[in-house]
């Protein structure tokens, strides 16, 4: 009932205890309990006093244990629920120092609180739990627990220096009925010397490890005494937490099943009940919401307890995915997550706050200025690490970046920047994907618009391009409100790990709202101009006039941000999410933003009247366009729209290019001279050879080709940039027999060497969440044009859909890899 104490015993209880009184107050008979009492001698006595459960186990004719759930059994059956306490009528009983003998977390796989916190995947047994929802533990007595005279609290401590004022020192009280929203427990169980308590957590709560203490003091005796249980509880955010009329409907629920309402029968199927009672409602929380909830069970399911993905690399016309395996539950990563929070400045008490945590994420996953977890290195010279296309997962980044006490892990670049980014926020309980931005821009100098400077012959000035336009860029999306932004704001937020421009001081990007970013709020914070020239700056191309000053010859309003994507929702399938951060190229909606965010950009004077064009060129490819080791062939489309003849000189040059967009060396340069009937399209085909590039390339195989000109008889400038890359094989992974954890299995990896020269040093490196840790394998040199064959054998650990993913390490050729799907079965 509500407000009423659970007993420690019912009738069928008395006895254990000598002069314990039924709970209707009459003494229950005892076989010559006077005479034993008389005769006790002195020994028994103070044995009695100091050690009742000793005392009790002589004395008993009952054998006393406990099951898995806490419940006291008797003769190896459940007893019923218990009514409520009384005092034992025993005053040396009662006096007697309460101290704590063992604490249940509850905190295995099968228990209660890791399936109801949905922490159940991770690899630990320590208690994981979700703030803002109650969860439970057993605590074990010297003698029983009595409310009118005996006390209790708990506490938490986080952190170097806990202080209640920071919160960081938590004391949570033992209460009739829980309330909502803070910190307090109150007990739901009690049989003999043993209690349950339900525990209730407020949303806000600082996420993190906690150390664990019990205090006991026995009112009349004014003894106190504080158990250390040796225990640790890890406190994370919480997207199943709702609303607190759901949570406590439910939380009433639990409570019911383990009060004296319940017969029996009840008790003894008590998980059943509990199963029956909960789909009836939402999972318990303790009041208000967390503000990383997130409603759809399919995206709680893929942005929080999905550990592996897809990332999306190459060109717009060329797009490429990988498996990454993200391992968040596996083991040590828990902990290294941890550390990352704890290696930066940031105290633990900024760790209630998403945003907060997640800034700081940002700038720890990189390392310039703060020896985060990755170093960065786009030189193509990877000495001294590993190279960032070899990576297939976060979980070795983060158990070295911890086990060698926060040295920067070498190397990564902005794909494994954002898997490791994943990792840490779906750990910590923050939904979160990659998403990759393919025609990036990166503005250096807060215009809004991605700047191309050209001398007075039309040849690009290269020491001014300053700006660039990556191939393609990743980074990530986590989903919370923003009470901290004008309504509307919540929801996906854009977080970059990746270092390229510093926000108050440090590298880091983000949490940027991508409804302020669709709309062209750039005033909004954290780093929304960046986000915004990232997706939908203009290209402006300048000329350089004879007195050194520059003028505006052409704009392109489609030049960047195209098919943004990431994985689907359940299923391996891309999923094209450009119109969350931007309204569609060429609306109205669309411009606006633009011309809004320009306004608060450097350069708000650099829309000027439009200028009359009709003459149009592009670039186009064939397929999925050129392999690597061939010769590379694309198509130069130049379209008159006017009723008149047109002529115009236009310039060539193909580059090799990061895929960051800046240009290393120009392999080749050409100048056409075209002339255009009206309406005409005409088609030029241009080729790239082999032997042009081929000692040239950089990692990602990609070149920019530039096309600039001017129409005679209009003055009508011309001016295109379109970057492509050379598409190179992947690892063919064939599994071989069927899958049984426990059994050993194999899979044949495949490989072809496209090139028409021997690769030296190649190693393909194998791992698999469930299946094996990373394993690098030693092929050496593989021919021109030759075929390899590996065999890799595993046993697999975990049933169910299981990835096996593979990639290639060599300097030669980069981002070659590969996957498998493997249904593993249970052990047979």
């Amino acid at each position: 009932m509500p407000g009423e104490r659970l007993s420690i015993r019912d009738n069928s209880s008395v006895g254990r205890f000598h002069g314990v009184s039924a709970s209707n107050g009459d003494a229950v008979p005892e076989s010559n309990t006077e005479s034993k009492t008389k005769k006790e001698s002195g020994c028994r006595r103070w044995l009695r006093r100091a050690c009742p459960c000793c005392f009790q186990r002589q004395n008993s004719s009952y054998d006393v244990t406990s099951d898995t759930d806490g419940v006291v059994a008797r003769n190896g059956e459940n007893e019923g629920p218990t009514s409520p306490v009384t005092p034992t009528g025993d005053t040396e009983l009662d006096e007697l120092t309460l101290a704590v003998r063992s604490v249940n977390l509850l905190s295995q796989k099968s228990d209660r609180n890791k399936k109801e916190h949905h922490t159940d995947q991770y690899f630990s047994d320590q208690l994981i739990i979700r703030r803002g929802q109650t969860f439970q533990m057993e605590l074990d007595f010297s003698r029983p627990f009595n409310p009118n005279t005996d006390k209790l609290h708990l506490e938490l401590k986080t952190g170097p220096l806990p202080q209640v004022s920071k919160k960081t020192h938590i004391i949570i009280p033992l209460v009739d009925e829980l309330q909502d929203d803070c910190w307090e427990a109150k007990i739901v169980g009690q049989n003999v010397n043993q209690i349950r308590l339900s525990i209730n957590s407020p949303v806000k709560a600082i996420i993190g490890k906690y150390k664990l203490t019990i205090t006991t003091q026995c009112h009349k005796t004014g003894e106190t005494t504080t158990h250390d249980p040796n225990k640790d509880v890890y406190m994370l955010f919480n997207p199943w937490c709702e609303d607190l009329e759901k949570c406590s409907i439910t939380s009433l629920a639990q409570q019911r099943i383990l009060s004296s309402e319940w017969t029996t029968a009840h008790v003894q199927n008590r998980e059943r009940c509990m199963e029956t009672e909960q789909n009836r409602f939402q999972t318990p929380c303790g009041g208000s919401y967390d503000t990383v909830y997130m409603e759809s069970e399919k995206e709680l399911k893929e942005y929080v307890l999905n550990d592996t993905g897809r990332i999306y690399y190459g060109t717009e016309l060329q797009i490429g995915a990988r498996t990454w395996n993200f391992g968040q539950f596996d083991e040590g990563i828990l902990e290294a997550c941890l550390f990352v929070l704890d290696n930066s400045e940031v105290p633990p008490s900024g760790r209630g706050d998403p945003v907060n945590v997640v800034r700081v994420i940002s700038a720890m996953i990189n390392s310039p200025d703060d020896r985060g977890v990755l170093e960065g290195n786009w030189s193509g010279n990877y000495v001294g690490g590993t190279s960032p296309t070899a990576w297939s997962g976060s979980i070795e980044i983060l158990r070295q970046y911890h086990k060698e006490g926060g040295t920067p892990v070498k190397y990564g670049q902005c794909w494994v920047f954002s898997g490791v980014t994943t990792t840490v926020l779906r750990c910590l309980g923050i939904p979160c994907r990659s998403v990759t931005n393919f025609q990036s821009a990166h503005d250096t100098d807060v215009s809004l618009t991605t700047d191309v400077y050209f001398d007075e012959d039309m040849q690009p000035i290269h020491h001014l391009n300053s700006d660039s336009v990556w191939n393609f860029h990743v980074w990530n999306d986590c989903w919370m409100a923003r009470p901290d932004l004008p309504p509307g704001m919540g929801g996906w937020q854009a977080v970059d790990s990746t270092p390229q421009e510093t926000s108050h001081g440090t590298f880091r990007c983000g949490p940027a709202s991508l409804a302020a970013i669709r709309s062209g709020q750039v005033y909004l914070k954290f780093d929304t101009p960046f986000v915004f020239a990232e997706v939908n700056s203009d290209k402006i191309y300048w000329q350089r006039n004879p007195d050194g000053t520059f003028s505006q010859v052409h704009s392109e309003k489609k030049a960047v941000g195209h098919c943004i994507s990431t994985k689907a929702v359940g299923s391996d399938e891309r999923v094209d999410i450009t119109n969350l951060y931007k309204y569609p190229e060429g609306s109205e909606e669309e411009r606006i933003a633009v011309e809004t965010a320009c306004r608060y950009g450097s350069k708000p004077d650099v829309y000027s009247s439009p200028i009359a064009e009709d003459v149009r060129v592009e670039v186009r490819m064939e397929g999925e366009g050129p392999l690597m080791g061939g010769d590379a062939k694309l198509m130069i489309v130049l379209k008159n729209t006017s009723s008149q003849p047109r002529r115009t000189t236009l310039h060539s040059q193909a580059a090799v290019m990061y895929y960051t967009g800046v240009l290393r060396d120009t392999v080749k340069k050409d100048t056409l001279n075209v002339e255009l009937k009206p309406q005409e399209e005409k088609v030029i085909e241009w080729v790239l050879p082999y032997t042009q590039y081929q000692n040239q390339l950089v990692d990602q195989a990609a070149l920019m080709m530039t096309l600039s000109g001017r129409v005679s008889e209009t003055q009508q400038v011309l001016a295109n940039q379109t970057s492509f890359r050379l598409r190179t094989p992947d690892l063919k992974i064939e599994p071989i027999g069927e899958a049984y954890v426990g059994k050993e299995m194999s899979a044949k990896i495949t490989f072809t060497n496209p090139l028409p020269c021997t690769l030296r040093n190649v190693v393909i490196r194998v791992e698999g969440l469930g299946l094996r840790d990373l394993h690098p394998i030693k092929v050496g040199d593989v021919s021109k044009h030759g075929n390899v064959t590996v065999t890799e054998h595993f046993i697999p650990t975990i049933a169910g859909q299981r990835k096996l993913v593979a990639s290639l390490d060599c300097k030669q050729l980069t981002q070659v890899h590969g996957v498998a799907d493997i249904d593993v079965h249970e052990s047979q």
